[in-house]
């Protein structure tokens, strides 16, 4: 039954992500791009098929879930997402080796934005607007997707997003999950639509506004364009484009609060006041820093903002190669790879959040030698958080560092320069993209032996889950009953 019940959710979550292939199935007919076709139907038929049969075959099973068995459906979800999203990709023959295909499907569902191809504005364009619709179905979650779609799946629904969605404390925003999975992703829609409608009135066609928009809300970075967002070289889409990696690298919930007119939510929120204040810190610091090399301050000031917010947000478009600015500009650069966007955000990273509660424990240890016999707690949001917080977050910063550590390792193995693969760990584990050196905002990944590409796979994928939905499986207490 159990066996059943597992078939039965991933069946359906994959039957769901064929009805994506829609979007560019219908482009192919547009375009006349008749010999991709095939590609999409072929899989998004047998996803339908197997749905069907599996659901009516298990028709009569209820679905309950227990704690592992969220982590495995999730995990597995993820897995066998990644598996067919890459089927239009080998099967065109866009990407003829399994493995890129993987790769390359791994790192739009889990929006790194890392890809192993080295001229992209060749392929077919159902092919790049596919490559950045995972990217959009990735970022808010295919498990909230599907339980925002599906009541069915309201039984353990918000068991199966909390395995999901990113941040320290997870919680929802209206008493139903349904509802709250409803409410971010028609948020999500929403500014994917704006967005799409600006960059049409800043120059670009529709595919490519759409394929942008899908990337930027999606923080993923894949793009159309061999030279990313630089290609177009206006300054109307720089701005655009930084703009909604802002937006996304917020915690979406407050969009909510917005909407619904709880001002005090947002007011108060701690990440969303460290974020801000990183984004414009950094944004200023490297402005300066290049101004000489772009001639003026405002200048300056459009490139190195968008690079911000996009190592921040770990969306990974570019606009210049920041590999080739002042060392100090680097080093702001570098440093933003530890942070990431908000919690509840479509941003990748350790979050902002836990830098904010990692910040202020540390305060509170420093006044305790002051004070001994003072009592200190945590505050965040102006509320008092659970004394648990502190050492939940401080585990899984460790773990974080501990999987970019053997991440580092597994590229140095394979002939990597140090600092290259550090920064590769970085962007694969944090979902960032571009990392420096031979992993550099101009390079990519194609030239990595297949043993790094699967590895770095299960970096995206463990980063994207937060951790501990894949890495549990290594543990022996896992499997005990």
């Amino acid at each position: 039954m159990a066996v059943l019940t597992f078939l039965k959710i991933i069946s359906i979550i994959v039957a769901f992500i064929g009805v994506s292939f829609l979007i560019p199935i219908g482009t192919a007919l547009a375009l006349g791009e008749t010999a991709v076709i095939t590609s999409f139907a072929v899989p998004m038929v047998a996803s339908w098929i197997a749905a069907i049969v599996i659901f009516i075959v298990g028709r009569k099973t209820e679905i309950r879930l227990s704690t592992r068995g969220t982590f495995v459906i999730v995990a597995l979800a993820w897995i066998c997402g990644s598996v067919f999203g890459a089927l239009p990709l080998w099967c065109s023959r866009a990407i003829p080796h399994f493995a890129d295909a993987i790769f390359e499907s791994v790192s739009g569902f889990s929006t790194t934005g890392a890809t192993i191809l080295s001229e992209v504005e060749s392929l077919p364009r159902s092919i790049n607007l596919w490559r950045c619709e995972m990217h959009w179905l990735g970022g808010m979650g295919i498990v909230a997707l599907t339980v925002a779609l599906l009541p069915l799946l309201g039984v353990g629904g918000f068991q199966l997003i909390k395995a999901e969605t990113t941040g320290p404390e997870k919680g929802k925003v209206t008493p139903k999950i349904t509802t709250t999975a409803k409410i971010l992703w028609l948020s999500y829609t929403a500014l994917t639509v704006v967005q799409t409608v600006l960059l049409l009135f800043a120059g670009m066609d529709f595919i490519d506004a759409l394929s942008h928009a899908f990337a930027t809300l999606g923080t993923g970075g894949f793009s159309t364009k061999n030279s990313s967002v630089g290609t177009y070289g206006s300054v109307s889409i720089d701005v655009i484009c930084t703009v909604f990696m802002f937006l996304s690298g917020i915690n979406f919930s407050l969009y909510y609060y917005a909407v619904t007119g709880k001002f005090s939510e947002i007011r108060d929120n701690s990440e969303l006041k460290a974020y801000f204040a990183v984004f414009i810190a950094a944004s200023l610091g490297i402005a300066f820093v290049i101004t000489k090399q772009y001639g003026s301050f405002l200048q300056a000031l459009r490139y190195g903002s968008f690079q911000v917010a996009s190592i921040l947000t770990t969306t990974g478009f570019g606009t210049a190669d920041f590999t080739t600015w002042a060392p100090t500009a680097q080093l702001l650069i570098f440093i933003l790879y530890f942070l990431g966007g908000c919690a509840g955000s479509t941003g990748g990273g350790i979050k902002v959040v836990r830098w904010v509660v990692l910040a202020k424990q540390l305060h509170n240890e420093t006044e305790k030698m002051l004070h001994p016999h003072g009592i200190f707690n945590i505050r965040l949001n102006g509320k008092v958080a659970g004394k648990d917080l502190a050492p939940n977050v401080a585990a899984f910063v460790s773990l974080y560092l501990l999987l970019v550590f053997i991440t580092t390792a597994v590229g140095c193995l394979f002939d990597l320069d140090l600092f290259s693969a550090l920064t590769g760990a970085l962007s694969m584990v944090g979902n960032v993209g571009p990392g420096f050196g031979k992993l550099g905002p101009v390079c990519n990944y194609g030239f990595l032996p297949d043993a790094v590409k699967w590895w770095y796979s299960f970096a995206m994928l463990a980063g994207r889950l937060e951790l501990y939905t894949m890495i549990l499986y290594f543990l022996p207490a896992f499997w005990k009953k």
